[in-house]
């Protein structure tokens, strides 16, 4: 293997698609990360949920907006809005949800997260 290795989310190893989601995966350096476009009018509960189950993400998210507004409401009472060039951290037990009528754009880092976001449980 290299020592460098680039990848393109516009070539994805995988892309999932539950509604108003598309979730690109690639694979290098035996990590992964995704880009995740959200529509407006998307949220966790309504879009991935019904996919995934459960009563709340349980994923650990590591990640950067680039574009749009996303509303976390932590099950810990927490709400935060994430925006644009800020990065972040969700820990499990969250919903969320698109905020605004822009299409949030947002790129995950941490290889569980971007593995196992919207697949099918």
């Amino acid at each position: 293997m290299a020592g460098v290795e680039k990848r393109s989310f516009d070539s994805p190893d995988e892309s999932r698609t539950p509604d108003k989601t598309r979730a690109d995966v690639v694979h290098m350096g035996g990590a992964a990360a995704a880009r995740l476009t959200l529509q407006p009018g998307w949220s966790w509960a309504e879009c991935v949920q019904p996919v995934v189950g459960g009563d709340s993400c349980q994923l650990h998210h590591l990640g950067i907006l680039q574009a749009g507004t996303m509303r976390i409401i932590h099950e810990d009472g927490t709400t935060l809005d994430i925006g644009p060039g800020e990065p972040y951290v969700i820990k499990p037990g969250h919903n969320a949800e698109v905020v605004g009528d822009e299409a949030v754009v947002g790129f995950e880092f941490q290889a569980e997260a971007a593995e196992q976001y919207a697949r099918p449980g």
